[in-house]
């Protein structure tokens, strides 16, 4: 291997080698390369060179003179992934289609790379960069559905803070006492598509009172109850286990707070125990208490073409 030699290692060299002596030719002054000291070279117009002293991930811009943030090139299929309404697969077709401008112009390269300040359109529509995330957690007891906490009680967010460098938000919530499914995501459209009313994600629990649920008031609850915030109404109810009619499955489509609770309280049930199974079609299927998983592409595809109604 061969080391480069910096200008100062080669003065070091050559004082050593002449200490005591006379001066050697190759002096400070003389430097054979010192003629090329006051040449400035400069980059080609437009272009931006990294410098060794500029700051990680940063430019010097020439034409401002300050600091900007480095532009990451990527491919144009994925930029349209990312946004969140396709597979890269599915870009691809797109792109060949004519479907998709970068900059109010038409591209159908499939190779096309993009960066973050570019404007890229699908059908007109400007798309969002920033990778979309999906993630579903097997949310454990004594855990609270929200942000942040003044009053500085455990989060959901303790338990995926490290899953991934995006800002991702429950979806829905959970109340403390609650367990099971809690899907985490960016993509708004699909969070409110997912607790809006009229669209109404299937949701399952699991629930054990503190005594059997009698025959009559599962079919009360089965044909509606009125409640203080208004009308509620399950898509299903039946108990689990035979031989325990404590223990009792609840399918609906409403997000209402702690409605599960409010329905059995309203026939003077206390719910013990209270688990999410289910939720827009999801399961815990190997999803322990306490862990979470990316959903799959096509488990993203299912809750964007609504099939969780």
């Amino acid at each position: 291997m061969y080391r480069r030699l910096t200008r100062n290692s080669y003065y070091l060299m050559t004082e050593s080698k002449n200490a005591g002596g006379p001066r050697s030719r190759h002096s400070k002054k003389e430097h054979p390369f010192e003629k090329f000291k006051s040449k400035k070279h400069s980059s080609p117009k437009g272009r931006v060179k990294q410098n060794r002293q500029d700051p990680p991930g940063q430019v010097r811009d020439p034409g401002k003179g300050h600091y900007t943030k480095r532009q990451t090139e990527i491919r144009l299929n994925r930029y349209i992934a990312n946004s969140g309404i396709c597979s890269r697969r599915e870009a691809d077709d797109y792109i060949k289609a004519g479907h998709i401008t970068v900059n109010k112009e038409v591209v159908k390269e499939v190779g096309t790379k993009v960066t973050t300040s570019d404007i890229v359109r699908f059908k007109g529509k400007k798309l969002d960069p920033e990778k979309k995330v999906y993630l579903l957690l097997n949310k454990p007891k004594d855990f609270i559905t929200t942000v942040d906490d003044p009053r500085a009680r455990k989060t959901v967010m303790e338990l995926v803070r490290s899953s991934c460098p995006e800002r991702i938000y429950p979806v829905g919530r959970l109340d403390r006492h609650t367990t099971g499914l809690l899907l985490f995501t960016n993509d708004g459209d699909l969070a409110k598509k997912l607790t809006h009313p009229s669209h109404g994600a299937v949701k399952i629990y699991q629930a054990r009172l503190d005594r059997p649920l009698e025959p009559a008031d599962m079919e009360k609850i089965a044909e509606g109850v009125d409640l203080d915030d208004g009308h509620i109404r399950v898509d299903e109810i039946a108990w689990t286990d035979e031989n325990d009619m404590s223990e009792v499955g609840v399918r609906l489509h409403s997000g209402r707070n702690r409605i599960i609770r409010r329905i059995f309280g309203h026939f003077d049930y206390k719910v013990i125990k209270l688990d999410r199974v289910s939720f827009a079609g999801l399961t815990k299927k190997n999803l322990p208490r306490g862990k979470w998983r990316f959903l799959s592409e096509k488990e993203v595809i299912k809750l964007k073409m609504n099939i969780f109604r």
